[in-house]
């Protein structure tokens, strides 16, 4: 029987993917709040919706099975007692500060007995209005109190990249950045735990939610069946790496080399993914404002279990070369290397793409200067509208998570 999980490169055929539908979560977002849930701004939420199932749609189109985040969670609450397991951790987890209050909210979920609408509302957040009998208890909730929320909607859950990342065989279910984010990876843990689809498949994992340090899948990109991509970034720390890496070499999921690319903690840089994305074999997008002051490192198993860690000195064609076995590689600069161009469309995700197949691409048809450079490279494109969706700062990578891809032959 296969394995439900088989991602061992960016580029091979796409199989399987799992996407989150944006909801009610973008409507709960309100300006004077937007840096605490990690926003620029507010989408439209019936725009960003249509604009997503264009997504889907063009990934059905090619063959892709599309699978919701939120439908896999649902299905995942087998039975009463893993329900009520579930709900008792989302609220352990959902920063509410009185008990009577979270007395309150676990009756209110408790009673909401379709799996898939409770769902929903955990992503959605609480709104204080939706609870009349709300008090307001101790010192915090009353400096607090004109805060809107007794839970915090989790807007950044169609970005289904970050919360797990799947590599190999196995995934990494990761501690996120922000207090608002690592609520997501609640979803990732009973998926794997519990769902059909994975539960007694012996899923490795490479990572733990509850680990010390952070690190999101957004810096985690699989180049091949033997070298994985990590960045050292703003939402993923240096430490984070070395245990991943020690944690995939022990397990031995085939992998013998990661590559750390530190890329500066910057929010307009974010994750690796951001600037820099695998397209073909030996194609690559990149930001050109990382190139001068990139540094990577080379780390790889030691017979007793350590690392060995190397700074890569060499300019990053030839790094990627290198590890990827070929004689070059082609690396097509966000904006065409125009500056202006290249600032404006990294910022609306232009190195972002999600590669369905060697050689082919889903991008954001906004980035008309990075698509040209594309298309000129011999790059095949799929379009797709991103005027709200781009407002999280995301692309289509950032919006997919593979669970299946077909192995490279060459």
């Amino acid at each position: 029987m296969s394995k439900p999980i088989n991602v061992f490169s960016e580029i091979g055929k796409l199989e399987t993917v799992m996407l989150h539908r944006p909801g009610k979560e973008l409507e709960n977002l309100m300006p004077d709040y937007l840096e605490r849930l990690l926003f620029d701004d507010i989408p439209f939420l019936e725009q960003a919706q249509k604009e997503h199932d264009h997504f889907a749609k063009v990934l059905r189109e090619k063959g892709v099975e599309v699978v919701y985040l939120e439908d896999l969670a649902a299905e995942s609450l087998v039975n009463e007692e893993i329900r009520i397991q579930f709900i008792d951790q989302y609220l352990d987890e959902a920063g509410i500060r009185g008990h009577a209050v979270k007395e309150k909210v676990k009756e209110m979920l408790v009673g909401i007995k379709d799996n898939r609408k409770l769902i929903d509302k955990t992503i959605a957040g609480i709104q204080k209005v939706e609870m009349p009998e709300y008090k307001v208890e101790g010192l915090t909730d009353m400096i607090e109190s004109d805060y809107s929320f007794i839970i915090d909607p989790m807007p950044n859950l169609y970005f289904t990249r970050d919360n797990f990342a799947t590599m190999g065989n196995g995934v990494s279910l990761n501690h996120m950045y922000s207090v608002t984010r690592q609520r997501e990876t609640i979803y990732g843990q009973y998926i794997f735990d519990y769902h059909p689809r994975f539960a007694g498949q012996e899923v490795p994992k490479v990572y733990d939610r509850n680990d010390t340090t952070r690190i999101e899948g957004g810096d985690e990109l699989v180049l091949s069946k033997d070298v994985l991509a990590v960045g050292i970034s703003q939402r993923t720390d240096a430490a984070s790496i070395e245990k991943l890496a020690k944690n995939i070499f022990e397990q031995e999921l085939g992998f013998n080399c990661v590559l750390a690319f530190n890329i500066g903690e910057y929010r307009k840089f974010m994750h690796l993914d951001t600037v820099f994305t695998m397209i073909d074999y030996d194609k690559f997008t990149i930001h050109p404002e990382i190139e001068g002051a990139l540094e990577v490192y080379s780390i790889t198993p030691k017979e007793n279990g350590e690392l060995n860690i190397t700074r890569e000195e060499d300019t990053l064609e030839r790094i990627l070369a290198k590890y990827l076995n070929r004689d070059s590689v082609q690396l097509i600069r966000c904006g065409d290397g125009n500056i202006t161009a290249a600032a404006r469309e990294q910022w609306n995700d232009g190195s972002n793409t999600l590669t369905i197949a060697p050689g082919e691409v889903v991008v954001y048809d906004r980035n008309t200067v990075t698509n040209k450079a594309l298309e000129r490279a011999g790059v095949k494109l799929n379009y797709i509208p991103g005027s709200e969706l781009v407002r999280g700062r995301g692309g289509p990578r950032c919006m997919s998570m593979p669970l299946y891809r077909e192995d490279l032959t060459k």
